[in-house]
């Protein structure tokens, strides 16, 4: 099935807000990429430490690239395949090339490590090519995302049905993944999505899972987009977590 432009183009005249599955993760997700490659553009691969720091930045965003993948499989793309067949299959066959690009750049990742200091400069400069160039294919594949694929859920959910489906996958998420996602996803929202995400999980989570949150977040916001947040969500004093 082919994606009807006119459909997209009537969804996007509507101007009431929809349930967005991809807005926040997506952020996070070009947050995270673009941070990486910079800090991989500057690194100093005659000094240990940092090459160990900064390729174990590359490792860990190739998991979480990893584990979107399989997520969006499992609870997306079913979804959209339920009542719109044939509408995934082009975006799932480019999470097919994703997953092997994946598995590549984690080789040259090993490959680098495994190098002495003074042969490291080529295969870094290649890794960092090659990370930049599937960060562009990525970035092309959210927008796809964002735009054809949200037209298909739209036309055929129910925000209601589309926050069960997003209640599920969040539901999937290990704490530890959801803190991480929330490191990158929280500060690079605006302010009434952050509010939006933590009012939520407020609401829905236990009370020391909403605290870790604030925890993980707080040195990654300027005492002003904290205060704006702090006010939104009517924080008492006490539960400030001071910024690191």
């Amino acid at each position: 099935m082919k994606i009807d432009k006119k459909e997209m183009q009537q969804l996007a005249a509507v101007q009431l807000p929809r349930m967005d599955l991809y807005a926040g993760i997506h952020k996070a997700l070009r947050a995270l990429m673009a941070d990486t490659l910079l800090a991989l553009g500057r690194m100093d691969t005659s000094d240990e430490l940092e090459t160990a720091q900064t390729t174990q930045r590359v490792v860990e965003l190739l998991d979480f690239c990893r584990l979107h993948l399989g997520h969006e499989n499992e609870f997306v793309h079913p979804a959209i395949e339920a009542r719109a067949p044939g509408a995934s299959e082009a975006v799932a066959h480019e999470h097919a090339d994703h997953a092997a690009h994946i598995d590549a750049l984690g080789l040259a990742v090993a490959h680098l490590r495994g190098l002495p200091a003074g042969q490291r400069e080529t295969a870094a400069l290649d890794l960092y090519r090659s990370l930049a160039l599937f960060i562009a294919d990525n970035f092309q594949h959210m927008y796809v995302e964002e735009t054809a694929h949200n037209a298909v859920l739209w036309a055929r959910y129910s925000d209601a049905e589309l926050a069960e489906i997003h209640g599920a996958l969040v539901a999937s998420i290990a704490p530890e993944e959801m803190m991480f996602t929330f490191r990158w996803m929280i500060p690079f929202m605006t302010p009434a999505e952050r509010t939006a995400v933590l009012a939520d999980m407020r609401a829905n989570a236990p009370a020391p899972a909403f605290q870790a949150a604030l925890h993980t977040v707080r040195p990654h916001l300027t005492d002003g987009e904290w205060s704006k947040l702090a006010r939104s969500l009517d924080l008492p004093p006490a539960s400030a977590p001071m910024a690191a």
